[in-house]
């Protein structure tokens, strides 16, 4: 295994040199990319619909191109589930993965073609692999198994050949077949959709494994290596897997789950984000211990940007790459080569850098609260509960807010419902800590709490461990493309969360 290791972490390399070409000629990259996706979808129904074949520039694609969300888009999905093709992409479409985000019941299915597996998904897989082999070049993660924790994904049409998954489960059964060799479980065991049961079997069977790295959602890797030490009688997941250097993670925020993995696995740790989502894969943590991503700037996806103080405007100027600057909040547009044009994909970044460009998740554009002008986003939210936490000892698993609008009572106020794995020492302290921390790193929100005139102190709830968890079996959520909503500007989840805890006002 010591030559496959050097062998592979060597070819791995070698991708630096084109990663760094974009990394030094950005613009030009992205322009070369805008001119091959005019290219490619100018026969297409869309194409044709808005004249690619006589577009040369982006001012002419802005002005003739709407900025789309998935409603606009679905009734081409859905003539391509049926089996039309050459509709928004020249190339047949035959996966769809299904995406949802939040607990929301509504599915959006995302188009998948060849060339986005191939030159996105799966090129960014490899990108990651050659960052950290560069990065960490004494790395033995090819000596022992990949560990990836996927979703799952069935027949759509069988008449027409589609299938829906998990963006997780597709990447899986479209692997390059060397990755099979490494990975652990097997594919029908990866690839189960009854969670409950999937994670028992993966527990058992990759104890035994020699696990040199790990790929997944934080919250459900957690919960597999709880299982893991209960299954062995470790105390820590070092002594199960000595070999274990890399946890590759993405999908919702580490902050919240730093501090349990590195109690579960106890020992030296690396760990690299990704930004990979259903509609591409957009980041990936280039440098060790930094909490941003280089956008991946070559994997045929052309990017512009919305400052959010226009995102609900109904005129809305985006920004291409060049435009943008370090601290503003955007929402992102993507056009890709899977036929998502123009397309609002929902999360907000800021760029940290623009020489190379590096940016930050900082949430949802409909994943926040300002029910009194307060514009708490997720970002202010993570950074000050991880202050809160470092400071009174606690440690969380899950969260979520919601509003606890005016009242004859006094003020409004934001209730927090909070899973922890160990109790701050002192709850009064910890939400002081936490307000101070949100009034520190949002003015809005200091505005709002001057005097308790609009809001009052936070409200915060101890949930028993594994309410979040039940909460999610309850609605049919489990899976790993499933994400409890952090923040929300109404109480939908928050009093569903609160009605099966019988926990009252």
């Amino acid at each position: 295994m010591t030559l496959i290791n050097s062998l592979i972490s060597w070819f791995m390399k070698k991708r630096m040199h084109q990663i760094e070409l974009f990394m030094k000629y950005p613009h030009d990259v992205q322009e070369e990319w805008f001119r091959k996706l005019m290219l490619s979808a100018r026969g297409t129904e869309w194409g044709k619909k808005y004249g690619y074949s006589e577009i040369e520039h982006y001012s002419t694609f802005a002005e003739r191109v709407p900025i789309n969300e998935y409603d606009d888009l679905k009734p081409y999905i859905d003539r391509l589930r049926k089996g039309e093709q050459n509709l928004l992409w020249n190339s047949d479409i035959k996966w769809f993965a299904k995406s949802s985000g939040t607990t929301s019941d509504k599915s959006k299915f995302i188009p998948v073609s060849e060339e986005a597996l191939d030159e996105c998904h799966i090129k960014g897989g490899k990108d990651l692999l050659s960052i950290y082999c560069n990065n960490n070049p004494d790395t033995h993660i090819f000596s022992g198994k990949l560990l990836g924790m996927g979703g799952s994904h069935f027949s759509d049409n069988r008449d027409t050949g589609t299938f829906v998954g998990d963006v997780s489960a597709i990447l899986m059964e479209n692997l390059p077949a060397w990755v099979e060799l490494i990975r652990t479980p097997e594919l029908s065991i990866a690839l189960m959709s009854e969670w409950e049961e999937k994670i028992e079997k993966i527990a058992r069977i990759t104890s035994k494994e020699d696990v040199t790295n790990i790929t997944g959602v934080p919250s459900w890797t957690m919960l597999l290596l709880k299982r893991i030490l209960e299954i062995t009688g470790k105390s820590n997941i070092r002594e199960v897997w000595p070999n274990l250097e890399l946890f590759v993670h993405g999908g919702v925020s580490f902050t919240p789950y730093r501090n349990q993995f590195h109690k579960l696995i106890d020992g030296p740790m690396n760990y690299l984000e990704t930004y990979n989502a259903s509609e591409g894969f957009f980041g990936i943590q280039d440098r060790n211990g930094a909490d941003d991503m280089l956008l991946m700037l070559d994997y045929g996806i052309f990017y512009e940007f919305i400052p959010m103080n226009e995102h609900d405007q109904q005129e809305t100027r985006p920004v291409t790459l060049e435009q943008v600057v370090t601290g503003t909040n955007y929402a992102i547009l993507i056009s890709t080569n899977a036929g998502l044009w123009r397309y609002k994909i929902g999360d907000t970044v800021t760029f940290t850098c623009t020489d190379p460009y590096r940016i930050r998740i900082t949430g949802r554009t409909r994943n926040f609260i300002n029910a009194f002008g307060e514009e708490l986003i997720i970002d202010n939210a993570q950074n000050a509960l991880e202050s809160a936490c470092i400071k009174t000892g606690a440690i969380l698993n899950e969260y979520t807010a919601a509003p606890v609008y005016f009242s004859e009572a006094g003020s409004g106020a934001h209730e927090w419902l909070i899973e922890f794995e160990k109790l701050p020492q002192d709850m009064g302290y910890f939400i002081e800590v936490f307000d101070n921390a949100l009034k520190a790193l949002n003015s809005d929100y200091e505005a709002k709490r001057y005097h308790n005139m609009i809001l009052a102190e936070p409200i915060v709830r101890p949930l028993p461990i594994g309410t979040f968890y039940n909460w999610m079996k309850q609605k049919n959520r489990l899976g790993g493309q499933f994400k409890v909503p952090r923040l929300a500007n109404d109480r939908k989840y928050i009093d569903e969360i609160l009605s099966i805890t019988g926990i009252k006002d």
